[in-house]
């Protein structure tokens, strides 16, 4: 979430003219709206709805926070010349613009989880995914590739043995606040949260973040680098969800989840759910080290190999549609493009919104999530017209390019 859509200039030109991309901005939107389904849709506050309901919640759940990540690598690789990466100076400005960000919207994200902000804010995990990118920033998108897919398969498996090996349950889920930092123990238990098994760990997020970057190394503005797109984040959406049904159903996993499902089973019941569809509604970044049969399952915020494999796979195809609408449908999408521009504004206006929204608004379970997305369009759709970048866009702009200013001569 670099929260920029810079398309790469002409290289090595005084006085590059930079245009945006309107489908990362629409895909990005996406985003945003999938993020409140999440965090305030009829389904989560009603557990037993169906029907409409469960089918959003099925779109937005673990997929927003995904497409969110690998739209932050792809901003990346546009922000330092897309498929035509800068050199020397100027990607030592690029690099210093991003280190700034990343120390911006870490703090952000502790100051939104010290305030208690009623959703699992990603803002900290990001800051050290965009440190963790910087020396990956001039590597060929097809090694990036590969990093990616090695780290799919590797990241979760070392998650799920260092977890059982060292970890306790306490520091699942949740993120860094300013009162972790209050003496060594929680700090220790804070970072140890944002690297291993908070709610978007560095170890198994990463791979979202190498993905996007090496999409964004791509000319996206080539319909035929978007079909490739598109066919591969289908094929890859295909390979993590079968695989992950082939494992549970066919070689044997969900008998040996049989125990925790006979637990999960008189809840499920109370909510009109099965117990293997109530497992699934249940991650909180990472999967229980109790059973490496856990591995095999494809749910939101799960963190294994399949996971990240269909997650991937979807957000892709969700980009490459996106970028075909960005042409055809520019002016009908228009305020859905310009969520998309402001999301950093949206995504800290929501979570200092979201506990009165849906303690004001839980009368009528569809009330709060309408409330937040036409609200978010609105206001964009005429923000951005008439005032360009958002209130916390400007500020991540303005620090990041004067300290580079100050920094690179």
């Amino acid at each position: 979430m670099v929260f920029t859509n810079e398309s790469p200039p002409v290289a090595r030109t005084p006085a590059p003219v930079r245009t945006r991309l309107d489908g990362v901005d629409i895909a990005r939107g996406l985003a945003v709206l999938g993020m409140f389904v999440a965090h305030a849709g009829p389904a989560m506050l009603d557990p037993t709805a169906g029907g409409a309901a469960e089918f959003l919640a099925g779109l937005g759940n673990g997929h927003a926070s995904v497409l969110f990540a690998v739209l932050a690598g792809v901003s990346l690789a546009l922000l330092t010349g897309g498929s035509r990466p800068h050199e020397g100076s100027v990607l030592r400005r690029d690099r210093v613009r991003i280190a700034v960000r990343a120390v911006v919207l870490f703090v952000l994200g502790m100051v939104l989880t010290q305030l208690g902000a009623q959703m699992m804010v990603i803002l900290s995990f990001y800051a050290l995914y965009f440190l963790l990118a910087l020396p990956f920033l001039r590597v060929r998108p097809a090694v990036l590739a590969v990093i990616a897919a090695v780290w799919t398969i590797a990241g979760p498996i070392a998650s799920f043995f260092i977890r059982g090996a060292w970890t306790s349950a306490d520091t699942v889920g949740g993120a860094l606040s300013f009162t972790d930092l209050t003496s060594w123990d929680t700090a220790g238990a804070g970072f140890q949260r944002l690297l291993l098994d908070g709610a978007y760990p560095v170890l198994t997020w990463m791979p979202f973040v190498f993905a996007g970057l090496a999409v964004g190394r791509l000319d996206l503005r080539s319909t035929a680098v978007r079909l490739r797109l598109l066919i591969s984040g289908v094929v890859l959406a295909v390979i993590g969800a079968g695989s992950s049904w082939l494992a549970l159903n066919v070689f044997g996993g969900l008998r040996a989840l049989e125990p925790v499902l006979a637990n999960l089973a008189p809840i499920a019941a109370e909510i009109g759910k099965e117990p293997v569809e109530l497992l699934q509604m249940m991650g909180f970044g990472v999967v229980p080290t109790t059973s490496p049969a856990f591995l095999l399952l494809n749910a939101p915020h799960a963190g294994t190999p399949f996971e990240i494999t269909a997650s991937t796979g979807a957000a892709l195809a969700v980009l490459a549609l996106c970028l075909f609408a960005g042409d055809r449908l520019r002016t009908l999408l228009a305020p859905l493009s310009a969520v998309g521009a402001l999301a950093l504004t949206v995504y800290t206006v929501q979570g200092l919104l979201l506990e009165p929204v849906l303690v004001g608004l839980s009368w009528q379970p569809w009330l709060p999530l309408l409330v937040l997305a036409l609200g978010s369009l609105v206001f964009c759709a005429l923000w951005r017209p008439l005032l360009g970048r958002g209130p916390l866009e400007r500020v991540l702009h303005w620090t990041s390019t004067k300290t580079a200013d100050l920094v690179v001569r």
